[in-house]
Order: structure tokens, then sequence, then C-alpha cells
């Protein structure tokens, strides 16, 4: 997976490998279309999700990593990072289908 799909947002690598580890899911599981559907529709209630997200943290850890429950969470934070998080989704699904 590329790591410039959105250039013009600034993404840590702590939160590149927690998309990362979201989109290798999402594709393992076929929920590339529900997934972006989903995204599409939340945006512009991305900061209450992400808010959201912190709240569950305690709950989720046993789950997910702590960390990369609160880089996703904080990438999510920003407008951008949805779309960003799309991109890596749709990029994940065409890499998939060509190779």
């Amino acid at each position: 997976m590329s790591a410039d799909v959105t250039p013009s947002f600034d993404v840590s690598e702590a939160e590149q490998n927690a998309v990362d580890k979201v989109v290798r899911l999402i594709l393992r599981f076929g929920l590339s279309v529900p997934a972006i559907l989903f995204l599409e529709s939340m945006r512009p209630l991305n900061f209450l999700g992400s808010q959201f997200m912190h709240i569950m943290s305690p709950a989720v850890h046993t789950l997910v990593p702590m960390a990369e429950w609160d880089h996703l969470a904080h990438l999510l934070e920003d407008r951008r990072g949805v779309e960003y998080l799309i991109r890596r989704i749709e990029t994940a699904v065409e890499e998939k289908a060509s190779g």
C-alpha cells in the first residue's frame, strides 16, 4: 500500500501503521464497500465519532492495542483523516484486484 495517498495531510508513522492494520482487516473480511459507505456517511460527524472512540478506549483495548486505537481516533478527528482512510481502502482494493 502506498503511503502518500493524500500528500497534503501529514500522517505519523504510528497513524499509518494503525490505518494499515484496519485496511487489512477490512479487506480480509470483504468489507471495503460497507466501510467506505459508512465513512462517507459519517463524514459530517467525524469529530464526534473520534471522541466516542476515545471514550470507548478502556473497553476496546482488550481487542485492539490501546496505542493503535488512540492513533486511529486522533487521525479521524480531522476530516482529512477520514478522506485519508477512504483513499487507503480504495488503493488497497485496487492493488488487490490488479495483483
